[in-house]
């Protein structure tokens, strides 16, 4: 499991700062075609937005997975022991439900109904599916994850030693 988790983090990696280098070369390019050349450049423009959507969720699976994500935990570091892990694992299943619903199962209906619609995004040509589908692959993303960390949870509950 471990081996599979450290792919999936150096895939997560890989992808996000190859994303952000995109990204700010969209960024570069339409300020310097708005300001220096007096023209703007409507593709960059929109390239810029949907590569912003990508990276921001697919981060935001990656900082899951580090641990490095948004958290109120106040509670749970004054607890210890079999009670702490109580309260992670529910936070976990928390974060899984939401990532399930949400982003995966409301993500996947999302990109059914715009890829059916035809909808097409005006400067690029792309369907917007596709640029919809950022919200499952991060959902899925997250929820990898937290079963992961689910796992390592219930050890540690069920341990006579915790």
């Amino acid at each position: 499991m471990k081996a599979l988790t450290n792919l999936v983090n150096q895939t997560l990696a890989w992808l996000t700062i190859t994303i952000s280098t995109v990204l700010v070369g969209c960024v570069v390019w339409q300020v310097l075609s708005r300001y220096v050349l007096g023209s703007p450049s409507t593709v960059t423009d929109e390239m810029a937005r949907f590569l912003f959507m990508w990276v921001g969720l697919l981060g935001a699976a990656y900082a899951t997975g580090l641990k490095r994500h948004l958290a109120i935990d106040l509670l749970t570091m004054r607890l210890t022991g079999k009670r702490k892990a109580c309260s992670e694992l529910l936070v976990q299943l928390a974060i899984a439900g939401f990532a399930a619903v949400v982003m995966v199962y409301g993500g996947m209906g999302l990109v059914n109904k715009t890829l059916s619609t035809g909808q097409i995004s005006p400067a690029l040509g792309l369907p917007m599916g596709y640029v919809y589908l950022c919200l499952p692959v991060s959902g899925i993303g997250i929820l990898f994850y937290c079963v992961v960390d689910s796992l390592d949870k219930l050890k540690t509950l069920t341990s006579p030693a915790a």
